[in-house]
């Protein structure tokens, strides 16, 4: 029975893997989207993100029926919680993607990203991207100290969100109000995916580890 269980806590953390790889191509393919006015691109990473959605709702229902069939105790009921709510964390990864990707078809065939600022988002896409790459190898192989590194990481997504909003509220701005508004929403919702990443590292590491981890 406890060797069913263990391979079904495996097929969770494969699961939620697999979740993760696929946000962050869905921030990469979002990205270049939104730089290149991609219309056909914006459109694949909004129809990939069903997937996600179809993920999040398998792990749910493998937890509830070890929940409900295995009854685990309470260090296992612990690992079986945090993959539902890291489950819910990277699908929301996967709708932040998909938030960049609608914008560019929104304002399609204009360009939401002007020239000055095509550099910044261009890091936004990368940095988010990677951070969800580096989750991947966290969940596979859960490790003291990845949640500090990826916290660390989002202070620059914070910083480039910061630069952001620095530039399209100077006086020097050209681009009218509608424009700054749009890049302002874009820019949080890189900013809320690297938010993401950090908290489902936060919570895989604590229960790997049994020690809430600091940055």
């Amino acid at each position: 029975m406890r060797e069913t269980f263990h391979g079904q806590l495996i097929e969770l953390r494969d699961l939620l893997a697999t979740m993760c790889t696929k946000a962050a191509t869905a921030m990469r393919h979002a990205t270049e989207a939104l730089l290149s006015a991609d219309l056909a691109g914006a459109e694949e990473v909004l129809a990939a993100d069903a997937e996600l959605d179809v993920l999040r709702d398998e792990c749910e229902e493998r937890a509830r029926q070890m929940l409900a069939l295995q009854a685990p105790k309470a260090s296992d009921l612990r690992l079986v919680l945090s993959a539902v709510y890291c489950a819910d964390r990277i699908e929301r990864m996967g709708d932040l993607a998909e938030h960049v990707a609608n914008t560019t078809r929104r304002v399609h065939p204009s360009h939401v990203v002007p020239p000055e600022l095509e550099e910044t988002f261009a890091s936004l896409g990368k940095i988010t991207a990677s951070m969800a790459d580096d989750l991947v190898a966290h969940i596979a192989c859960p490790r003291e100290g990845s949640f500090a590194e990826l916290n660390q990481v989002d202070h620059q997504v914070d910083d480039l969100h910061a630069a952001v909003l620095g530039t399209i509220t100077r006086d020097t701005w050209q681009h009218g109000v509608p424009t700054a508004t749009c890049l302002a929403l874009v820019a949080r919702f890189y900013e809320r995916f690297a938010d993401q990443v950090v908290s489902v590292a936060k919570r895989i590491e604590f229960v790997s580890t049994g020690v809430t981890p600091r940055a």
